[in-house]
């Protein structure tokens, strides 16, 4: 078996993953590019509106998708051209989320996927202050020309995927995961009519049937209040990204950090209030992008992990998107 997988990237209408208005798929055979396919979609009925905060980031408007298929009806197209392959993203619970949630409030089963991440591959294989897609991107060697466009996004995941399996001599997928001893993820078939529905669809829907007012969340001005900080989830999933992570937060969030902290504690990892020998993630609100660590709009908090990182502590710097994804907040998510 040759190295042969696809990788995928949504961008999403709103702050809801089942919100999906374009997709990226690019087929990798033998570890080299063979075929790419992108569309633009109208989200399924009732989650279709547009937030500024997500059409700022990719540019796509309620006006660019008028008349396109629903995501429900174009998954045909999407599952097709996936056909039985392994799915690779960056941030993959986000993106098999947005497959899950789009199918279930569209009433609409799903199959089964295995998938890899290449945010927990970035982590293990590079050491980067940032594992978003741009800086892992360039690390591969394929650097981004257009961020959050979902054909070129998913064109720089198999890129990095590719990279990663080079790096580690390995010739397909089961061969790099056995290499670095994962054990690879997988969503298992779904049937909305059958199963139990996933709580970000459960809580859209909720949303859905009252105001809506759920989805969008006002920002608060003043300053942060730090809250407790809760002990993690001794049963929450090893394979999560957060996982056994030590994070602390900087600047603006738009949920508020006692919040912030006590989702991040739920997945398993260890909220504290300020930086120190052992912090692993640092979640930077304010509108950060991964490009502000090259201008240097920073808070002292990420200056102070810029210096550690240079020390050789590893830390990681998420965006408040970056994040919001990872724990499935409404608030603002997008793909990374």
């Amino acid at each position: 078996m040759g190295l042969d997988f696809t990788a995928i990237d949504f961008e999403t209408a709103n702050g809801f993953r089942g919100s999906p208005c374009s997709v990226g798929l690019t087929k990798v055979r033998g570890g080299k590019v063979v075929e790419e396919a992108s569309w633009l979609m109208r989200p399924p009925a009732s989650h279709d509106h547009f937030d500024y905060h997500n059409v700022r980031i990719h540019g796509i408007t309620a006006a660019d998708v008028a008349g396109r298929p629903r995501f429900g009806e174009l998954f045909p197209e999407i599952g097709a051209f996936i056909g039985a392959d392994i799915l690779a993203a960056h941030n993959a619970a986000f993106d098999l989320g947005v497959i899950r949630s789009g199918l279930e409030v569209s009433g609409l089963p799903g199959p089964a996927y295995d998938y890899v991440c290449t945010v927990m591959l970035s982590r293990r294989c590079y050491s980067l202050v940032s594992n978003s897609l741009p800086f892992a991107a360039e690390e591969a060697g394929v650097p981004l020309v257009k961020h959050h466009d979902a054909a070129e996004d998913a064109r720089a995941c198999a890129g990095i995927l590719i990279d990663i399996a080079g790096r580690n001599g390995a010739n397909s997928i089961a061969e790099l995961y056995l290499s670095l001893g994962l054990v690879m993820p997988r969503q298992e078939a779904f049937d909305p009519a059958r199963d139990t529905l996933s709580k970000p669809s459960l809580a859209a829907l909720s949303s859905a049937a009252g105001s809506g007012a759920g989805l969008v969340r006002q920002f608060q001005g003043g300053w942060p209040e730090e809250g407790a900080n809760p002990e993690p989830n001794p049963l929450a999933e090893p394979g999560h990204p957060l996982y056994g992570q030590t994070v602390v937060f900087t600047g603006q969030l738009s949920i508020g950090r006692p919040e912030a902290k006590q989702r991040t504690a739920d997945f398993g990892a260890r909220p504290e209030s300020r930086v120190t020998g052992r912090t692993t993630v640092l979640v930077v609100g304010d509108g950060f992008v991964a490009s502000d660590l090259r201008s240097g709009r920073l808070t002292g908090k990420a200056r102070r992990v810029l210096e550690l990182h240079e020390r050789g502590q590893t830390i990681e710097v998420l965006s408040e998107g970056e994040f919001l994804q990872m724990v499935g907040s409404f608030a603002g998510a997008v793909s990374a």
